[in-house]
């Protein structure tokens, strides 16, 4: 007999939220307490310009804690939305990377269930063939820097909310991971958070109506508070509120955004019209503009900004001034679709040295561009899948329980009910 009073009430006031852990904060195995504020900036922005991340879906930045199976096993995910199928290494492991977690052996889990290959399960993720017995289903990928083999399955899945509840999701799709040819530096896999059908968010289904939202703190001087991760049938709300369409654009997997102009203070920068042309993305810190706005800036942050135009002293980044202490520099604005994004300074500036003070972006090249963790960090930054709408909301992150608004018409007592009925 489920206490759906209670429950309601519980649930009203904090929804489903889960921590999200930067892997340079105290709450990640990998904190490093020497490392100063700099030092973690630049290692981070070190992590961005690898090219690593768009081939290697393992080298990111915010981690979840789970548990996969039953009995459960202990995981540690790295975070993108830009990917969608959520795995782990698994026994028995053909080649594996080191990791502080113990390997999951489904063979010892009462839940798993292998997905056979020609079903619609299997092919309803994006990479899946069958195995060399034409049995099982594998998704299977060859980048440039290695291959991964990961064996589909479904799979007992569970996160701890911030309210102390424990929330399982059964049959969900998951991928075992035997064979990851390139080594990991954080997590023991990944939780996919993209658009496409095998994602964590797609899989939560009429739960969540395809909503999620996250709120990033500033990560490298933070020690105290984590950022927010919220799972909940939830509205981002207010009169600050810029929505803005996600473009119809391929693949699923990745939300793409329409930037239409920027401002450098009350410069407003024109570009021609090319839809979707920015994907948002957190397994990344820095912004990576397209080509014909990052000129642009930098021509009017050279023309605006009265300080001495100096070298990155770690040779990373293209603009950078010589200044100490607070400055204050030009304001800069996203003007998507529909929507104008207030950047603070936190967002597009970052010391690389005492004296070094530079614009947190790069040309993409002919890469994607991308809208980096650090331009998004104190938003909360909403997601809506069916109505295909993005949500920007100026947020003080470190006190996020107190400052978001919440529309919520799931509580723990339908949860509880779905996840048994499933």
């Amino acid at each position: 007999m489920y206490r759906c009073d209670s429950l309601l009430k519980k649930a009203s006031t904090n929804g489903f939220t889960t921590d999200l852990i930067h892997r340079d904060s105290p709450q990640s195995p990998y904190y490093d307490p020497s490392l100063s504020p700099t030092q973690r900036i630049v290692n981070a922005l070190r992590r961005s310009l690898s090219r690593k991340w768009e081939f290697i879906d393992s080298n990111g930045e915010y981690l979840v804690k789970y548990s996969i199976g039953n009995p459960p096993v202990s995981a540690l995910g790295t975070v993108y939305t830009s990917k969608d199928v959520t795995w782990t290494q698994c026994e028995p492991c053909l080649k594996c990377f080191s990791q502080n977690f113990p390997l999951f052996n489904p063979k010892k889990s009462f839940t798993y269930r292998a997905i056979r290959c020609n079903t619609s399960e299997c092919n309803s993720v994006r990479g899946t063939s069958c195995s060399p017995t034409k049995k099982n289903c594998l998704y299977y990928n060859v980048f440039a820097l290695g291959s991964f083999t990961r064996a589909c399955f479904r799979e007992t899945f569970t996160l701890a909310s911030s309210s102390g509840q424990r929330v399982s999701i059964p049959n969900f799709t998951f991928a075992c991971g035997f064979r990851n040819a390139v080594q990991n530096t954080v997590g023991s896999g990944i939780v996919g958070l993209g658009g496409g059908n095998a994602s964590l968010v797609r899989q939560l289904g009429p739960l969540t109506q395809g909503r999620f939202s996250y709120c990033l703190i500033t990560p490298f001087n933070n020690l105290i508070n984590s950022s927010k991760l919220n799972f909940d049938d939830a509205v981002v709300k207010g009169r600050e509120v810029a929505v803005t369409p996600l473009a119809p654009k391929g693949p699923n997997t990745f939300y793409f955004v329409t930037l239409l102009q920027i401002s450098v203070g009350d410069q407003r920068l024109n570009a021609y019209f090319e839809q979707g042309n920015i994907v948002m993305e957190s397994g990344t810190m820095l912004t990576k503009l397209p080509n014909y706005f990052y000129y642009q800036v930098k021509k009017a942050l050279l023309s605006q900004v009265k300080l001495k135009q100096i070298r990155d002293p770690t040779g990373l980044l293209d603009l950078c001034f010589l200044t100490r202490g607070n400055i204050q520099m030009p304001n800069i604005t996203f003007h998507f679709e529909f929507a104008e994004v207030y950047l603070k300074q936190e967002n597009m500036f970052i010391r690389t040295r005492e004296d070094s003070l530079c614009f947190a972006a790069k040309p993409a090249g002919k890469h994607r561009a991308v809208l980096g963790y650090l331009a998004q960090v104190n938003f909360l930054v909403g997601f809506d899948l069916e109505r295909r709408v993005v949500f920007f909301k100026p947020t003080d992150c470190g006190s996020l329980m107190q400052t978001l608004v919440f529309e919520l018409d799931l509580v723990f007592c339908t949860l509880s009910i779905f996840m048994i009925m499933r």
